[in-house]
């Protein structure tokens, strides 16, 4: 069964969704909300004078947070009003308790968008404790990139590919089990029977890279793009094992997708090769959505659609396409309905593959 590709970018398609989205608007804004206590009819100059808050669900510094920096420099210049902008930090749990403050206590009037941990939209899907929130729910406007995962060893490690790590036991470090860090290593542990050792509760990903760096780990699972920016000699320091996402990277056609590992040999007892891949599918969404960013879920929807089109005119703008270039940040956008029907699949999976999901990864 090969893998299938849901990472689609825009393209043609962008021009339809700007017209279509701006038809939403322009059919609702003059529409009181019913059964929404206090919005009343919108106003194109809503976010005059306003703030617009980027709440990161990590660390200042790490890639979610430079990816929303990138997007926070461009896309007020395609919102009408032009807002000022502002960042807040609520890390942990993988991004969850900032959802979960979104969901629940955040703004719902559209000046606060959410920039999590790409996990965070599917933790609750797969079982995971302490979320409070239905990640359906979230006003999704768009994402910035497909998040190549990669499962990696230190260069000394005498584990270079995934048959090797199948027979040696690697020390792999991670900050969370809601996050893919720990997710993809103990699936890979319980379905093909490799031998991750997992340490948890590192504080962030710059954390672990650091144990990484000095050997106090020597695994982890990260970003490509994360594991160049932090090692640019990689070539020289790295083994790459195999790589997690439904699409390859286009600069690493020879390494092996975890699709092209999967073989009836090596699988543990009791799966079936069609079982194991359709598990990978469903958690590899996460890897497609990549860095995405959404609204409360009770945004008006006439303000969701005008921050849909801001994001899609910023990501084709050539300006911010140049400030990306210059950061040496990967672009693939998503737009906001790609991303909220991405995320509608894997809650329509069949339950008994997602409990089966749930138990592996737990």
């Amino acid at each position: 069964m090969p893998p299938v590709d849901r990472s689609t970018t825009f393209h043609n398609g962008r021009f339809l969704l700007r017209a279509l989205a701006r038809l939403t608007f322009g059919l609702v804004i003059g529409v009181t909300l019913r059964g929404t206590p206090g919005i009343a009819a919108d106003s194109p100059d809503f976010y005059r004078d306003k703030k617009l808050t980027f709440l990161v669900g990590g660390d200042p510094g790490g890639a979610y947070d430079i990816y929303a920096r990138l997007l926070s420099r461009h896309m007020p210049r395609h919102i009408t009003g032009n807002p000022s902008t502002l960042f807040q930090y609520i890390t942990g749990a993988g991004s969850v308790i900032a959802m979960n403050y979104l969901y629940n206590s955040g703004p719902q009037d559209g000046t606060v968008i959410i920039a999590p941990n790409r996990t965070a939209p599917f933790v609750p899907f797969l079982g995971q404790q302490k979320t409070q929130y239905d990640p359906a729910k979230i006003k999704w406007i768009g994402s910035l990139n497909n998040d190549v995962g990669i499962m990696q060893t230190w260069g000394t490690v005498p584990v270079k590919t995934i048959d090797e790590a199948r027979k040696t036991e690697v020390i792999v470090g991670a900050t969370s089990p809601l996050t893919d860090g720990y997710q993809y290593p103990t699936l890979m542990n319980r379905t093909l029977g490799t031998r991750f050792k997992l340490v948890t509760g590192y504080k962030s990903s710059p954390e672990i890279m650091n144990a990484f760096e000095a050997g106090e780990v020597r695994g982890i699972e990260n970003s490509f793009l994360g594991m160049q920016e932090r090692f640019p000699d990689w070539r020289n320091q790295i083994n790459l094992l195999v790589q997690l996402s439904l699409k390859k990277h286009p600069t690493l056609t020879s390494l092996p997708s975890i699709f092209e590992i999967i073989r009836p040999e090596i699988l543990s007892p009791g799966f079936t090769q069609e079982e194991v891949e359709a598990m990978w599918q469903i958690i590899l969404t996460q890897q497609v959505v990549g860095r995405p960013y959404g609204l409360g879920p009770g945004v008006p929807d006439e303000r969701v659609a005008l921050l849909r089109i801001a994001f899609a005119e910023t990501s084709a703008d050539p300006i911010f396409v140049a400030d990306a270039q210059r950061s040496r940040l990967e672009l693939q956008p998503l737009q906001g309905d790609e991303v909220q029907q991405m995320i509608a699949v894997v809650a329509s999976a069949p339950g008994d593959r997602l409990e089966k999901l749930r138990e592996l990864i737990r």
